[in-house]
């Protein structure tokens, strides 16, 4: 691909992905997602150490992760395929006038799951600072996270580094120099340009005339399940495989049985 259609792609990304972060209610609270939905599988201690350190160094099961996880997939599909786009875009929405409200809805949704998933699979907080923004290390991991739904390969390569990263360290956070100007920095760079042209070429071009019209478009719901629940999936399963994962000995209460209802 020549040079100037790479840096055009990787901006159209870019560009979405930002835009769609700072969405209302597209940034999820770890520590509030955490405690909701793990009070209803764990005793109260368990859930504590899990929202300090992780569901994995808390010993919380796996089989309690995974349906956790079917759950959150389930509730944001649901959500994805029924929600309208909104009539009016926030103030920094507003300003990225080249990113359609219908297509940064759609990726808000896929920013919901990314960081319920990320969460419940023991991942640090993805936006520690609590800002409208996306500081670059979170841009470059939220950008290996949908790489891995869209299935490129060098996404998962890149998710499965920085988790061994994370492993590594006494206090898990994301590691910025890895994802902003190390090893992994050029990884992302290839994932956003892979993006870009799918984003344009699959969900832009083939299915502009799937977009329902009303006020302000929606996302039509027979695209949404063909394409959020599938990728949502993928990322599931691979970062169930991940060591990062895996439950550590805890000598706590052990979880009470496997009731509940879906996220809220």
């Amino acid at each position: 691909m020549p040079q100037g259609k790479q840096v055009a792609a990787t901006t159209k990304f870019d560009q979405t992905l930002r835009a769609s972060a700072q969405m209302p209610g597209v940034q999820i609270d770890r520590e509030a997602f955490l405690r909701s939905e793990l009070r209803r599988f764990c005793p109260d201690a368990q859930v504590e150490h899990a929202v300090l350190t992780s569901p994995a160094e808390a010993g919380v099961p796996l089989d309690v992760i995974d349906k956790i996880a079917k759950s959150v997939i389930k509730h944001e599909t649901s959500k994805v395929t029924a929600l309208s786009a909104l009539a009016g875009i926030p103030g920094g929405f507003a300003v990225i006038g080249t990113v359609p409200a219908d297509l940064a809805q759609y990726f808000g949704h896929v920013l919901r799951v990314v960081q319920k998933l990320a969460y419940i699979y023991s991942w640090p907080d993805l936006f520690e600072d609590d800002g409208d923004g996306v500081d670059s290390a979170t841009e470059s991991m939220l950008t290996l996270f949908i790489g891995v739904m869209f299935g490129v390969n060098a996404a998962q390569a890149g998710v499965t580094q920085v988790s061994a990263l994370i492993a590594k360290q006494v206090a898990k956070k994301l590691p910025q120099k890895a994802l902003t100007k190390g090893t992994i920095y050029p990884v992302v760079k290839k994932v956003a340009t892979l993006l870009g042209v799918q984003m344009t070429k699959q969900i832009f071009a083939k299915t502009a005339a799937k977009i329902v019209p009303a006020v302000g478009g929606v996302v039509s719901g027979s695209l949404t399940l063909a394409t959020f629940m599938p990728m949502s999936k993928r990322l599931q399963k691979h970062l169930a495989s991940l060591p990062l994962t895996k439950p550590s000995d805890w000598n706590g209460p052990q979880p009470v049985g496997l009731q509940g209802t879906a996220p809220s």
